[in-house]
């Protein structure tokens, strides 16, 4: 039997992404099971979300830590609300996708609805950290889909995310746990992160006054330094990689926060394959 899945975010600006994360869980889903919040009650919701749950709410002030505190706070209490009429529901920032492998040959829907949730609270999605490779690759045609002009992903422990409730929990920020509970990392399910798609973008918005009052010069200046070491690392096969990945992150974990995957400072970059082309 088919259950009842929902998605929820919370956004200001990145209207290219909110319009990929429609696009993608709308077709997933249906655009009435979306949940959008918009940070800020100066944003016009753009016309492409007609359709879906659209609130805005007063701008969540402060710099990044504070701010991210706020904004989890409403969407974990959204998202307590959300279950007593939905078995799941899918938290994720806007530039962020969970993917089934195409090779399963199951939507998103049947591969959650397939999931035993007995003594679960979340599932985690591998978390596939998509980059640029500059040199290799070119700026990024928004006309296009995403993964049809980007081949490399890294395996990221920042995006292996408690992405996915069943049951009560709280989120910690930015959806990267449940607090009090334990992860459980799925095989063949993928959260693919874009905000390191395109280097362009992530020099405009290093250039951004308004992200740097707020703190975010330091986390831009992070992903920016990932696009220049991602040609020196050699690329592993996406089978084997995930396979060795979500075994990893399952045993390992940082021993300031238990209920987060760790990888032991291994870095490694996959060839996204061919199937997962023209999703998004």
């Amino acid at each position: 039997m088919q259950k009842r899945i929902c998605a929820i975010t919370m956004v200001r600006g990145s209207e290219f992404f909110l319009r990929k994360w429609v696009e993608w869980y709308g077709s997933q889903l249906g655009k009435e099971n979306l949940w959008i919040f918009f940070d800020g009650l100066d944003q016009t919701p753009p016309g492409f979300t007609a359709g879906c749950n659209v609130t805005a709410v007063p701008r969540i002030e402060g710099t990044v830590s504070k701010s991210d505190r706020g904004r989890i706070a409403l969407l974990s209490a959204k998202a307590d609300e959300l279950l007593d009429s939905y078995d799941f529901v899918l938290g994720t920032d806007v530039d962020e996708f969970i993917v089934p492998d195409p090779s399963l040959g199951v939507s998103l829907p049947e591969y959650l609805s397939g999931l035993n949730t007995e003594g679960r609270i979340c599932f985690s999605p591998l978390g596939c950290d998509v980059v640029q490779r500059i040199g290799d690759e070119s700026e990024l045609d928004r006309s296009r889909p995403v993964l049809s002009q980007r081949s490399f992903a890294m395996l990221s422990t920042r995006y292996t995310k408690a992405s996915i409730l069943c049951g009560r929990g709280a989120w910690g920020s930015g959806f990267h746990r449940v607090r009090g509970s334990n992860f459980h990392i799925l095989k063949g399910l993928y959260l693919f992160h874009f905000g390191c798609v395109d280097a362009a973008d992530v020099l405009a918005r290093i250039a951004d006054e308004d992200l740097g009052s707020r703190g975010w010069s330091r986390h831009l200046g992070k992903r920016y330094r990932l696009l220049g070491t991602v040609s020196k690392l050699p690329v592993r096969d996406f089978r084997r990689a995930t396979a060795f990945a979500r075994c990893m992150q399952t045993v390992c974990r940082p021993p300031w926060a238990w209920n987060k995957p760790s990888m032991a400072g291994i870095r490694i970059l996959v060839r996204i394959p061919e199937r997962f082309k023209g999703l998004i």
